[in-house]
């Protein structure tokens, strides 16, 4: 987990709502936060780490981190909830295609319900852009070199993206399929996205990932004439490792099975539940 995993002593966070300009802000810098957070400006994004991985103060320190980002998970959930507000956890590995998923959402969509969007990534605004030229809300987090986002950093984006009632926010994690999965953000629901050109060995290569997924999207199946890849085998590993896992195959690119995207979308707005992380 995070005191393993690579993660900066400090990651930087930056806020860059819509087409702001792509600097870092400066951790003294005010930022709208979630009601009833008691956050402190840019405390938020860094993971303290012990040089020794086999020191028991490591084990100590990783439950302290995740009991402490569960906490603030939690407060987003509320807070989601109290606003009546569906907010999705996408993960998946660099590559698979959330950015384009994300822009064909929110452009058909068309406001039934509303799409927002916050978006994960390590550096630049530039899938923000992409997502704002679309016509969707978005808020950027950068995490400098920190390979996911935490509670604490959802929950200050939440704050500037501000999202309707009855909308649904879209968190597009970082690239990685190992640490997001250990991160609660307060979400009522996760997806992983998967795609074909990734091969079809990822569900038992990255478990805990795809246990973890309330909704397994399989992208880019326009390209399965042109790939070696077995379908069948993708979805019985799917299930071997979360019986209880919805796959739904599609293609972002041509629209391919996104109304069943859409029809599970509308289907997920309701009461926020605590997903069942298994760590």
């Amino acid at each position: 987990m995070c005191a393993t995993c690579g993660c900066s002593d400090r990651a930087v966070l930056r806020l860059v709502p819509g087409l702001g300009a792509d600097r870092p802000r400066d951790p003294e810098d005010e930022h709208d936060h979630v009601p009833g957070h008691d956050y402190e400006p840019g405390a938020s994004a860094g993971h303290r780490h012990l040089a020794d991985a086999g020191d028991d103060r490591t084990v100590r320190l990783q439950q302290k981190l995740l009991a402490r980002n569960d906490g603030l998970a939690e407060r987003n959930r509320d807070w989601l909830g109290r606003r009546g507000v569906l907010a999705v956890n996408l993960m998946s590995s660099p590559g698979a295609g959330k950015t384009t998923l994300l822009e064909r959402t929110g452009a058909e969509l068309a406001g039934l319900p509303t799409v927002a969007v916050i978006e994960g990534d390590q550096e630049t605004a530039l899938d923000a852009r992409r997502i704002r030229a679309a016509g969707i809300e978005v808020v950027q987090i950068n995490t400098g070199v920190g390979c996911h986002l935490d509670a604490a950093m959802v929950g200050e984006a939440l704050g500037a993206l501000d999202p309707p009632r009855g909308s649904v926010v879209l968190i597009e994690n970082v690239g990685n399929l190992v640490c997001p999965a250990l991160f609660d953000l307060g979400e009522a629901a996760r997806v992983v996205l998967a795609s074909t050109t990734e091969g079809a060995d990822k569900p038992l290569k990255y478990p805990h990932m795809f246990r973890t997924a309330d909704l397994v999207l399989l992208n880019k199946i326009d390209l399965l004439p042109y790939l070696d890849f077995d379908l069948g085998r993708y979805e019985a590993d799917t299930k071997l490792v979360n019986p209880e896992a919805r796959i739904l195959p599609l293609s972002a690119r041509t629209g391919d099975g996104m109304e069943q995207w859409y029809g599970w979308l509308r289907g997920a707005l309701g009461p926020p539940r605590r997903p069942g992380l298994v760590r």
